[in-house]
């Protein structure tokens, strides 16, 4: 298909709005199940008739409040119903949901309401009211919070304060005098409208709201829904923060264009056991989540006995040397092959996809950032269809896909139908599609720098097209730099190496204009403190666990493999670790070392910690240092140590023998 043809395709798909959608199922498939909610253990289940009938309620209850068309409605907390609920009923007044992240704390939250201008807020709970309460003396435009969760809330006397269930009774008394209020404002919306902002995770500094309308959100996520054939019949695990858009297209957008359902856990604490009772077919994580779910599996095999061990590890090898290849449909594999790989999912991969609640899944999407090639591989060598996709906030995620049949790990896939991705003469990527974002909100020259008058967005990511006509994705354009020498130095590909084994949690490179590299790691306290304990080794708390000789030397034998496999790479081999060193605390979003979605912020790390980078160039063996930490509940502490500096084992070049 002509890209001008998709292009027009796609808007004609794009025109209609997120209320005429739900309108749309409510109609065709009232009884079908639209929403589930796990409360005190057990599943509720939210008709789209249902649905309708409370959202018309919900936008008669704001609109009765004095919410009005083009008013921004904040949307805090894990993923429940009500929110959802808030954020369609904003939309069928003509207003604009921002979904912000839980976590955030007050201070952060004040800017994303001064910047959008919020004047309405549906949250949580009382701790999600109380950041609000904290906000409103900077941003005293704010002047409604309603609130789901009534638990700690009875003796709030606080102006413009109230539950969500008053909001529903004020709808009704609405509804009342004007039934037809509904369908008035779902036809006065236009898919041009604003849809929605989302805030970016703001890793160089303050974050940009991108704006986004209901067309090009729902025009892209129409056709990457036709090309994975999504549908009513498929289940969506609904787990990550609201306000990542990359949750937002897959339990929202999709979820309003398919007519599938979206089933929201009871807690964080109860994702893994809630994702095997629901068993979804259609699942999206970024590589974090996958690195969580290999430490589990391997925290469980080092636990179990020595016979499941042997069996796990010979049919992991038959897997990831045939796995991939049945998955692909490879009619070249052989007999024996396939009988040994049909044995180890009887027995290994059948019962582990089982315990990773991914039984029933057709497709699975990670992104968000890239992905270590081994966590990637792993997953597909057991059975599971994950592919990779590349996009971002600004381009309402999809831009390009890898289709079935050619998936790889060191590719994203080819442009959906529709979009157009150049490489500049620079190596940086450019986009043109229908999802672009309208614009940042409130920042013209933050646009202006993005968006070219060609419409031509871009990304800042550095990459370059394959043989194959698939994207390969270097880095950032801004982070790939160069050693002393002119080798090529990409900080994420070496930094996704190290977090392809459990006992790593997060690591961060460093090299640009330097003769070697070095590395600062986090351990994984579970996997670590598992290791420790299995071997009697005594510690005492998590600090002192990283101080641990015996962990110093596994951080080793991890980055030893690290750099053998570099050293086989003739574009990273001079990138390989010579010196590294083990933190004495994890990198925290609220000590401004890691965004809201948990990306490294690489710079500011370096700032905060030139103390050890020094000490990793200057040969120094350890190196005392005491760094200012924020606990959850807004104070703040301080956590010492003397941290060792480890020397790592390096390989000549092209040694592709990967270490023992």
């Amino acid at each position: 298909m002509a890209v001008s043809d998709a292009a027009a395709q796609l808007a004609r798909l794009g025109d209609t709005t997120f209320p005429r959608l739900l309108a749309k199922h409510a109609a065709e498939r009232p009884s079908a199940p639209a929403l589930r909610e796990k409360d005190l253990g057990i599943w509720q289940a939210m008709s789209w008739a249902e649905l309708k009938a409370e959202v018309e309620v919900v936008a008669a209850g704001l609109a009765a409040a004095g919410f009005e068309r083009g008013m921004k409605l904040a949307l805090i907390g894990e993923n429940r119903p009500r929110l959802y609920i808030g954020m369609i009923a904003a939309q069928v007044l003509g207003g604009v949901p921002v979904p912000l992240y839980q976590d955030a704390v007050a201070q952060e939250m004040v800017y994303v309401f001064r910047d959008a201008g919020i004047g309405f807020a549906i949250v949580e709970d009382q701790e999600q009211v109380d950041k609000l309460l904290e906000v409103r003396r900077e941003h005293p435009d704010l002047r409604a919070i309603y609130y789901d969760d009534p638990r700690g809330l009875r003796n709030y006397e606080e102006p413009g304060l109230a539950s969500y269930d008053s909001l529903l009774e004020a709808g009704r008394t609405r509804l009342a005098a004007d039934p037809g209020l509904f369908d008035r404002e779902v036809a006065a919306g236009s898919p041009a409208d604003p849809a929605a902002i989302f805030y970016t995770s703001g890793t160089t500094g303050n974050p940009k709201g991108v704006v986004h309308g209901h067309n090009n959100l729902i025009s892209v996520s129409d056709a990457a829904s036709r090309l994975e054939k999504l549908g009513p019949d498929d289940d969506v695990l609904a787990y990550l923060p609201m306000a990542w858009l990359g949750q937002n297209i897959f339990s929202y957008t999709q979820w309003l264009v398919n007519g599938f359902t979206v089933n929201c856990p009871e807690s964080d604490e109860t994702v893994a056991s809630d994702m095997r009772e629901i068993g979804p077919t259609y699942y999206f994580a970024p590589p974090r989540v996958l690195e969580a779910l290999l430490t589990q599996v391997t925290i469980r095999m080092e636990d179990a006995a020595p016979i499941k061990q042997r069996m796990f590890r010979y049919f992991l090898d038959v897997a990831k040397r045939v796995g991939e290849r049945l998955l692909e449909r490879d009619a070249s594999v052989g007999f024996m092959d396939r009988l040994l790989y049909r044995i180890g999912d009887l027995t290994v991969y059948g019962p582990l996809r089982n315990a990773l609640g991914m039984s029933k899944l057709r497709v699975a999407y990670t992104a968000g950032e890239a992905i270590g090639p081994d966590l990637f591989v792993f997953f597909r060598s057991i059975g599971i269809n994950l592919k990779q996709l590349y996009g971002s906030t600004e381009t309402a995620v999809f831009v390009c896909i890898q289709p079935d049949g050619r998936v790889r790990a060191d590719t994203v896939g080819v442009p959906l139908d529709g979009v157009e991705v150049s490489v500049s003469d620079t190596g940086e990527l450019l986009i043109r599609s229908p999802g672009l974002l309208r614009e940042y909100h409130n920042n013209p020259a933050a646009t202006a720098e993005v968006k070219d008058a060609d419409g031509w967005y871009h990304t800042g990511d550095a990459g370059y097209f394959d043989t194959d006509g698939q994207l390969k994705i270097i880095d950032r354009a801004k982070d790939v730099g160069k050693l002393a020498d002119g080798s090529m130095f990409a900080p994420k590909y070496i930094e996704n190496k190290l977090k392809f084994f459990p006992y790593v949690k997060e690591a961060v490179a460093f090299g640009d204009g330097t003769d070697r590299v070095m590395a600062m790691l986090n351990i994984d306290y579970e996997a670590c403190g598992n290791y420790a304990e299995r071997r009697n080794i005594p510690y005492a708390g998590y600090v002192d666990l990283a101080s641990r000789p015996e962990i110093g030397k596994l951080m080793a034998e991890c980055v030893e493999q690290v750099n053998a496999d570099l050293a086989a790479d003739p574009m990273m081999s001079a990138s390989q670790i010579h010196r590294f060193l083990v933190l004495h605390k994890e990198l925290d979003a609220d000590d401004g070392e890691l965004t809201r979605t948990r990306k490294v912020r690489r710079r500011f790390i370096g700032e905060k910690y030139a103390t050890l980078v020094d000490a990793l160039y200057d040969g120094s063996d350890h190196c005392f240092i005491e760094t200012q930490v924020r606990f959850e509940d807004g104070r703040t502490g301080s956590v010492s140590a003397d941290i060792r500096i480890v020397e790592a084992k390096v390989f000549p070049p092209a040694a592709a023998t990967r270490a023992a």
